[in-house]
């Protein structure tokens, strides 16, 4: 989805979280780089206040239908290259986390009766299958965190750092920092200051040149797990 008038702060943002997500997954092409799981850690929450800021700027009812619908069709196409490239993935690929999460996002903001329907039937399907989700019910509740804390002062954020943290594992990266892993350590820090990051980003990039990332940019996703995959077998 795409907006009127360009917010180059925003299209930034989004290719930032491209960017983190391509370093996140070639963890896997068949290299020892278990440090790019740090910068792994902004994508997700960054591709959710891409989504937050969207709704914050237009509204549900402007931002219409076609937003979620592309998500869930493009969850269907890129579930079969995510697992042909991550080994042995026991979830979904994300995008049917930032689906039911903008279907969430969009219930509490939009007052209407359909609008709330969706909204608690995707967070009914989140609690149920929240093990078969990447990031779990705390990934499906983080567009709506961030939303709630747009234009609020910068401390505000430590509540979808919270979230983020949540949703990332912590009780796994908390106990690997206890023992000293630097990974875990400033894997915790990146959850916990992603949102705040990523809300400076916005608030002080605004007049910034950049190429827009337009509906196309859905494609990137399975995409990316396709040139990843030819990439393994060519070094492997």
């Amino acid at each position: 989805m795409h907006l009127s008038r360009r917010d180059g702060a925003l299209d930034l943002l989004k290719w930032l979280a491209l960017l983190s997500m391509l370093l996140d997954h070639l963890r896997y092409v068949g290299i020892s780089a278990d440090w790019l799981y740090v910068p792994g850690r902004l994508a997700f929450p960054w591709f959710c206040l891409a989504m937050a800021a969207n709704l914050a700027r237009s509204g549900a009812r402007k931002t219409g239908w076609r937003y979620p619908g592309w998500l869930l069709l493009f969850s269907a196409v890129s579930e079969i290259p995510y697992r042909l490239y991550i080994p042995e993935p026991d979830t979904l690929n994300v995008m049917p986390t930032l689906a039911l999460g903008l279907l969430v996002a969009r219930g509490w903001q939009d007052r209407a009766p359909g609008s709330r329907l969706l909204a608690a039937v995707a967070l009914l399907l989140a609690v149920l299958f929240a093990e078969r989700l990447m990031f779990g019910l705390f990934g499906v509740l983080l567009p709506l965190a961030l939303l709630l804390v747009m234009g609020r002062p910068w401390y505000f954020s430590l509540l979808p750092g919270l979230v983020c943290l949540a949703a990332n594992q912590w009780r796994v990266l908390l106990e690997s920092a206890q023992f000293g892993n630097g990974v875990a350590i400033f894997g915790l820090g990146a959850c916990l200051v992603a949102p705040g990051l990523g809300m400076f980003l916005l608030r002080h990039a605004r007049s910034l040149s950049v190429p827009p990332m337009r509906r196309w940019a859905y494609a990137l996703y399975p995409a990316h797990f396709l040139l990843l995959l030819a990439l393994r077998q060519a070094i492997a």
